[in-house]
């Protein structure tokens, strides 16, 4: 495979910083001559969409499901065909939320919730054709957008963080945690404890020091640690067949029919119509990938913050929530503008920046691939799917993936997206739901051929459910329990390097280098001194709303 990238190499050398642009056409040349990536692109679209139009899956659910099987069949298919296909189904999965939004008035996914407030009245207005083909063109628009992010941040942050040792990386670490659990919930408290509750559940296993085992209750399954996929299915599937088997409510699909429009362009997104929602989308994108490089916040806030700021913008406020596009095309474009950046923090940094990128981490160790700085260095070629690839033209495959992926799911979404919504509408929940509870207990099983991962995707079902509904965090949760192996990791390799003690992580000189770990303490105080200063601020304006 290298010797086939070599004439692309050849072509771009001269441009020098611009090399870039042979990383991801080498990236497209290696998914090509994969002989199942390509078709695992265009399934994922489709896959990703019906799960995240499904009432309160998520793409987040899609993946946990599929993880097992992939890594199952990791040798068979290649490792490239199946991150692209997780990959691709978490940006497919963000837009299949907004049909579910427009047709039935839920959000499939919470990352379309603003989607509705304009979207669902569109449909009663007899124009859910238009709000659907909006949503498609906007969320295409916005991941295009991020993707591209992605591909030139991803590289020239990594160049940066490469040299960060193990205090940056401790710090780096715990800014994380901090920043997660103060800004993922409505409650700092609450988001604080969730953290702590992953990280728990993180430190069970064995020591990477002593050798001891910490937590295990006895238990051997639990001497390597708490399997990643049964607490996944647990947390995002099963506590969400919970939650829908409570509600023991249909959705009810609106009769597109019902209401007769006269405008002939009732079901299209109009070219004027584009050329007026460009510029909104382009800042929509913007907000988006900024939101999406911070870890924890992801999706759902990227669209309430499109939202808000476009109508506050809008010089028609009025018609906001009546059911314009623009009120559909800035929630969408933001969402799916998330998808691209919220990777860079995994691949510069080791943290994922979404229950999505915690997920993927995955699929990365079982191919031999450790998410971080080094990810994009030079080391020695894997084989993958019959090629030899190095881990850097690994990544840009996964990135050309993400290219495909996108132009799939926008031409599906753009010509099936109502007839997708159709066969939603009619498929009988009282079947549709147990059948996905017993896939997820199947995947819990083949995940390590144990019948002590079906219990433990039990439990941490009902521990998701009592988060939901407790409004604790389970992103925060999943989140801390993947880095925290890692944080434990680099403290201890601090300490064994460290002359100052615990100070090193103060110090902006260890070993006779610059330490960048101070900044990123400093950091972490002022997000949680801003978030708790606006909390205290917010409940100030209720209480004097309240005596008022």
């Amino acid at each position: 495979m290298q010797n086939q990238c070599a004439g692309v190499e050849a072509f771009f050398e001269p441009l020098g910083f611009l090399s870039i642009f042979f990383d991801i056409t080498c990236g497209f040349v290696i998914l090509f001559n994969d002989p199942y990536a390509v078709m695992f692109v265009v399934l994922a679209a489709f896959v990703g969409i019906v799960f995240g139009a499904l009432p309160g899956l998520t793409a987040a659910a899609a993946i946990a499901m599929m993880l097992p099987i992939l890594i199952a069949y990791n040798d068979e298919i290649g490792g490239l065909a199946g991150l692209a296909f997780l990959y691709v189904i978490g940006k497919s999965g963000r837009y299949g939320g907004s049909i579910a939004a427009i047709l039935f008035n839920t959000p499939g996914t919470a990352a379309s919730a603003a989607t509705m407030q304009d979207g669902y009245p569109m449909t009663q207005n007899g124009k859910a054709g238009k709000a659907l083909k909006t949503a498609t063109v906007a969320s295409a628009y916005g991941d295009y957008f991020g993707e591209i992010v992605l591909i030139f941040g991803a590289v020239s942050i990594a160049a940066f963080t490469r040299q960060f040792g193990p205090p940056e990386n401790f710090a780096i670490y715990l800014m994380a945690f901090i920043v997660i659990g103060s800004v993922v919930s409505d409650s700092i408290i609450k988001g604080i404890l969730s953290t702590l509750f992953g990280a728990v559940v993180g430190l069970i296993g064995e020591d990477i020091i002593t050798g001891q085992f910490k937590m295990t209750m006895g238990i051997d399954e639990l001497e390597s640690g708490m399997a990643l996929v049964p607490l996944l299915i647990g947390v995002f599937v099963i506590s969400e067949v919970i939650i829908q088997a409570e509600k023991a409510a249909k959705v009810k699909m609106i009769d597109l029919a019902a209401r007769k429009v006269e405008d002939p362009t009732a079901h299209y997104f109009t070219w004027n119509e584009f050329k007026r929602c460009f510029p909104l989308m382009f800042r929509s994108s913007i907000y988006g990938s900024l939101i999406g490089m911070m870890p924890g916040l992801g999706s759902s806030v990227a669209c309430f913050v499109a939202y808000g700021e476009e109508k506050r913008k809008a010089k028609n406020k009025k018609e906001w929530g009546t059911g314009i596009v623009e009120g559909i095309a800035a929630p969408e474009s933001a969402n799916n503008a998330v998808s691209g950046p919220s990777m860079i923090p995994l691949l510069t940094l080791g943290i994922p920046g979404s229950t999505i990128a915690a997920v993927l981490i995955g699929m990365f160790l079982v191919n031999g691939l450790q998410p971080g700085p080094s990810i994009f260095a030079t080391e020695p070629p894997l084989f993958m799917g019959g090629q030899l690839i190095s881990p850097r033209e690994f990544i840009f495959g996964v990135f050309a993936a993400g290219l495909i992926g996108i132009a799939c799911y926008a031409l599906i979404g753009y010509f099936a997206a109502p007839l997708i919504g159709r066969v939603i509408a009619i498929l009988p929940t009282q079947y549709l739901y147990p059948f996905i509870f017993m896939t997820a207990l199947a995947a819990s099983y083949s995940s390590r051929a144990s019948i002590w991962d079906v219990g433990f995707a039990l439990l941490f079902g009902v521990i998701g459910y009592a988060m939901r509904r407790t409004n604790f965090s389970a992103a925060a949760f999943i989140i801390a329990f993947v880095l925290t192996s890692s944080m434990e990791e680099a403290f201890r390799q601090s300490m064994i390097i460290s002359d100052k003690g615990f100070f090193i992580f103060t110090s902006f000189e260890y070993q006779g280098k610059f330490s960048y770990a101070p900044i990123f303490l400093i950091i972490a105080a002022v997000v949680i001194l801003f978030r708790s200063w606006s909390t205290y601020r917010a409940k100030q304006a209720e209480d004097q709303q309240t005596t008022q």
